[in-house]
């Protein structure tokens, strides 16, 4: 074996030096590298900050009885849309009945009383001007008839209580809204003020919870006190750039645990594309950059000194750019410094290119026009 490899070597040695003596074969050189290249562009872009939330129902209303007793009917369909005094629920209503009936028996006794009792107080009164009667007499029809005139008033609220009672064992949605899944079926006895019977949530328009680090909080207070904050909110699923919405909350203070301060954006759900409890991504846009130099994201590369691009110059040499990047714009990226509008980088081909050395730069194919059978007749200059 070591023989073999000896014999090879002074092969080799004795080629070299043959073509070393020849003076005919030219040596060899590395053709340029093939690259892609893209032209950097001016665009008006957004500074914005990106964070996970979660959808927030605008109303959340658990339905609760004003009265106790027994539930006889139930008037919707769990998860339906519903309405402001859509009825929900129906308590049964015959002892409110019974109570309302009295209350109007009683009230109808005091009216009588009443009555009774004016007509002896203006006769007392018409006799204490002649000195008939004592005044002890007198103060005593006064006060019974203050007393009548008092029982009326309180029978008179007892009848609006029982009408309000019996009112109440109509139940009714207090928002528009979604229902959840009903609480209670119909048959069980429910209490007044504590028994839940259905939740109902307001899902247009819906909110997106979210928070930002307490360290972006100075930047998010100074652009909303300048105007209203935009806020693009997706889901993960989502393809695009989310629907459109405004920050409506900013938290008073910082949360202690993770330093971190909440926001809240509004946005419209018409189709009610969001469903609270949902995790979704927020974009919450700070403020427009104007004419800002972008790359695709595909030019920028890292080295040790930091993230740099390969810049085409006009004689085909690559120039090593170093570059400060900000924020990524879809499949691009933005420059703050080291790359100027309409310079060349390179997009593909990286790993072979030498600062300063040259490059081949690859053209984009031509679209190729379909092949038509024959001369269109709709087209200008064609013959009929």
């Amino acid at each position: 074996m070591k023989q073999t490899l000896s014999i090879l070597i002074v092969s080799l040695a004795l080629i070299s030096a043959g073509c070393g003596r020849g003076g005919g074969a030219a040596p060899f050189a590395m053709p340029p590298p093939v690259v892609t290249v893209s032209a950097a562009i001016t665009r008006d872009v957004p500074q914005y900050l990106d964070e996970i939330g979660t959808c927030t129902a605008q109303q959340y209303v658990t339905v609760t009885p004003q009265v106790t007793g027994p539930i006889t009917e139930r008037h919707f369909i769990d998860g339906a849309e519903i309405n402001t005094s859509e009825e929900l629920f129906t308590i049964d209503t015959r002892p409110f009945k019974a109570a309302l009936d009295q209350a109007v028996a009683n009230q109808q006794q005091s009216v009588a009383t009443l009555e009774f009792a004016r007509i002896e107080f203006a006769r007392m009164k018409e006799l204490l001007s002649t000195k008939a009667v004592s005044q002890d007499d007198y103060d005593t029809k006064k006060n019974a008839y203050d007393v009548a005139e008092a029982q009326l008033a309180a029978n008179t609220a007892a009848v609006a209580a029982a009408k309000l009672n019996l009112e109440y064992c109509s139940i009714k949605s207090p928002i528009d809204g979604r229902a959840g899944q009903r609480l209670v079926d119909v048959g069980n006895v429910v209490t007044a003020n504590q028994t839940g019977l259905l939740v109902v949530q307001t899902l247009d328009p819906i909110y997106a919870d979210f928070t930002c680090a307490e360290s972006d909080l100075p930047d998010v207070r100074r652009h909303a006190n300048e105007g209203t904050l935009k806020v693009l909110v997706r889901l993960p699923a989502d393809s695009g750039d989310g629907i459109a919405g405004t920050l409506t909350f900013i938290d008073s203070q910082v949360q202690d645990q993770t330093g971190t301060v909440k926001l809240r954006a509004t946005l419209p759900n018409a189709d009610r594309h969001f469903w609270p409890g949902q995790f979704v991504d927020v974009r919450l846009i700070l403020n427009v950059e104007k004419n800002a130099v972008l790359v695709p994201m595909a030019a920028q590369q890292i080295g040790q000194s930091g993230p740099y691009v390969y810049v085409v110059k006009k004689d085909s040499t690559a120039d090593l750019r170093p570059v400060t990047l900000g924020q990524r714009q879809g499949d691009m990226v933005v420059i703050e410094k080291g790359v100027s509008a309409g310079e060349n980088v390179i997009v593909a081909g990286q790993m072979l290119v030498m600062p300063g050395g040259k490059v081949q730069v690859q053209q984009p194919p031509q679209a190729q026009p379909p092949a038509t059978a024959g001369a269109d007749s709709t087209q200008p200059g064609a013959k009929s």
